[in-house]
């Protein structure tokens, strides 16, 4: 492996500055890389370091350090599809994710969704719990069901269901509930049910190696489907427990396809995993598949 660093030299004269630094990788093995940035001032306590704080009005400044290190994944991703609409919800990291896999991420507020063409975007996404944030969703449910009636490809990552967050909009074009159903054990055994279906045949062949290496949890507030008229895709179950088919609902609407999922998409992304990239690009290219 060769890593080429553009500065290769870092020098901060002020306090709090950031600099970017760009890199290129050279490697011809399928493997996780790891590297970090060197302090090199002759003090061996330094090596390595990296700096964080958490700062809560409601406990004590803390202020860590950690080794600064960069996770590089090499990555088997095929990607259909090119533009992007992200509605933001509570705050994670997928649009940049989306951004590394060579998407154009176009993210949209209330006031983007009003005036934007819907009919641009490959796919919309939602941001996680972004029903239960934007009283302003509803507003839009009309445009959005338009839009994947017509050809386009909405899909929505989790919302809860509870008094402290209650969904505040219609989301899909059938109904459908959110429980409190999840998978908290990352290894958890996971069944697909439909093989066949294009989500796990198109760009990317998913298959049970894909949901190795996940991280903290598998899925949280499954949808139940109420109307008949979804697919149930994956079937999963915490040990000693029910198995529940709800992680993955997928509807066709018109020209287009619904998605509610409560895969932690936000989780899995960020930490580099790389058969939930591969799961996220079939789910966008959905659209460009008919026939389930």
């Amino acid at each position: 492996m060769k890593v080429t660093y553009s500065p290769d030299k870092l020098f901060f004269d002020e306090k709090n500055k950031t600099i970017p630094v760009s890199y290129s990788i050279q490697a011809t093995r399928d493997n996780d890389y790891h590297f970090a940035v060197d302090a090199n001032n002759g003090r061996k306590d330094l090596y390595f370091v990296g700096m964080r704080e958490i700062r809560y009005d409601h406990v004590p400044y803390i202020t860590y350090f950690n080794r600064a290190t960069v996770h590089n994944q090499r990555l088997d991703l095929k990607t259909y599809g090119k533009k992007i609409g992200y509605i933001t919800g509570a705050g994670d990291k997928v649009p940049e994710a989306l951004e590394q896999m060579g998407y154009e991420v176009v993210l949209l507020s209330n006031k983007e969704l009003a005036k934007n063409n819907l009919g641009q975007f490959d796919a919309i996404i939602t941001g996680v719990r972004a029903y239960n944030t934007h009283d302003w969703m509803n507003k839009y449910y009309d445009k959005l069901m338009k839009y994947v009636q017509e050809g386009g490809n909405l899909i929505v990552q989790y919302n809860t269901s509870n008094n402290i967050g209650p969904v505040r909009a219609k989301i899909g074009p059938f109904p459908f509930n959110i429980t409190r159903t999840r998978v908290t054990d990352e290894t958890a055994a996971v069944n697909i049910l439909k093989p066949e279906h294009p989500v796990f045949n198109f760009p990317n062949k998913i298959v049970a190696d894909d949901f190795q290496g996940w991280i903290q949890e598998r899925s949280i507030y499954h949808g139940a489907d109420t109307s008949g008229k979804f697919v149930k895709l994956i079937s999963m179950a915490d040990p000693g427990e029910k198995a529940d088919d709800g992680s993955l609902l997928i509807t066709p609407y018109g020209k287009g396809w619904f998605t509610y999922t409560g895969l932690v998409f936000f989780r899995e992304l960020p930490a580099g995993v790389p058969g939930a990239f591969r799961l996220m690009a079939n789910l966008i290219a959905l659209n460009k598949k008919k026939g389930f």
